[in-house]
């Protein structure tokens, strides 16, 4: 079977592990990678055994490269998908896929109009135990859900300076509530705020509401000395606790509690893997551009919210 040629834009910590992956995979043959800084593409390139560039035009102007993992700073990632889009190739885009949903709605539409696959890289889908979760819910296991609650906290990391917390953190678990609840939500409150970032928010409390009065309650921040990575769900059987980091899932209902055995697998394998397979049968994606569209939107309406003091209604 031929290798699908792939290719990785942005070679910081995120790339480095996208073309790793890509090496890893056997469905994939790693040709390029590229950065703005020398040094960095150098490195990762000189690691894999592929050519470094410096100008992503350049690379994408190769034949042999048929899709690219998008992984830089997220003023960058519409643009750099476009490019892409422009010279015939597939795109996974990291999240949040654009600065501003009138960029995202932009990449959508040439992705539909040129016939190529969009994915964007909500990596929690990817967690098996979300998966486990994911079917359990859909079955009615844990009766009926009455609320979601995430916390997704850290103290600051140096990779970010152009997006605040919300776009950052806080938009995984906007898309893992649309996700698990299977709908959009109807409006958002929230309140955000910054305690040692002069330029973006470092801190954010945010309510999501949806129909059949199920509530979901989201609070992220760089402000916690320690990483914590929790999704709690309250049903009218029982409560499901997941920690992302371990892939840890208990149920805890009236009579016992019960942790499924879930075998660890890497997420990011899972995700490329997917996109990958999207492209090769031809199939969606799990993860959709609409879906990346609908997270910058609710994420956008929750940083409106902040600013009027207001619930904002979600169209």
């Amino acid at each position: 079977m031929d290798r699908l040629g792939v290719a990785v834009i942005g070679a910081g910590f995120w790339g480095r592990n996208h073309a790793r992956v890509f090496k890893e995979i056997e469905e994939t043959r790693l040709v390029a990678v590229c950065d703005i800084d020398p040094g960095k593409a150098k490195n990762v390139a000189r690691q894999f055994g592929v050519k470094a560039y410096t100008n992503s035009g350049r690379m994408l102007r190769r034949s042999d490269i048929e899709a690219v993992s998008i992984c830089t700073w997220s003023t960058s990632l519409a643009k750099e998908t476009l490019k892409a889009f422009k010279a015939g190739k597939h795109v996974l885009v990291e999240k949040p896929m654009a600065a501003n949903s009138k960029q995202a709605e932009a990449v959508l539409k040439i992705a539909e109009k040129q016939g190529l696959q969009l994915t964007v890289g909500f990596l929690m889908r990817f967690i098996p135990s979300v998966q486990y979760l994911k079917g359990a819910l859909a079955e009615g296991t844990f009766g009926k859900i009455v609320s979601a609650t995430a916390k997704r906290v850290s103290e600051w990391p140096e990779r970010i300076g152009d997006v605040g917390v919300v776009k950052d953190l806080a938009i995984h678990d906007i898309d893992m509530m649309r996700y698990l609840f299977e709908d959009e939500p109807s409006a958002v409150y929230a309140k955000t705020g910054r305690l040692k970032h002069k330029s973006f928010e470092d801190y954010a409390h945010i309510m999501l509401t949806f129909c059949d009065d199920k509530n979901a309650f989201i609070e992220a921040n760089w402000l916690t000395p320690y990483k914590t990575r929790v999704l709690t769900i309250t049903g009218s059987k029982a409560i499901i606790k997941l920690d992302y980091i371990t892939q840890e899932l208990t149920i805890e209902s009236a009579k016992e509690t019960l942790q499924p055995r879930i075998p660890w697998q890497e997420p990011l394998k899972l995700e490329l893997q997917n996109f990958v397979k999207s492209i090769l049968s031809k199939e969606k994606p799990l993860v959709s551009g609409l879906d990346g569209l609908m997270a910058i939107k609710i994420a956008e309406a929750a940083l409106k919210s902040s600013r009027t003091g207001r619930v904002v209604k979600i169209k």
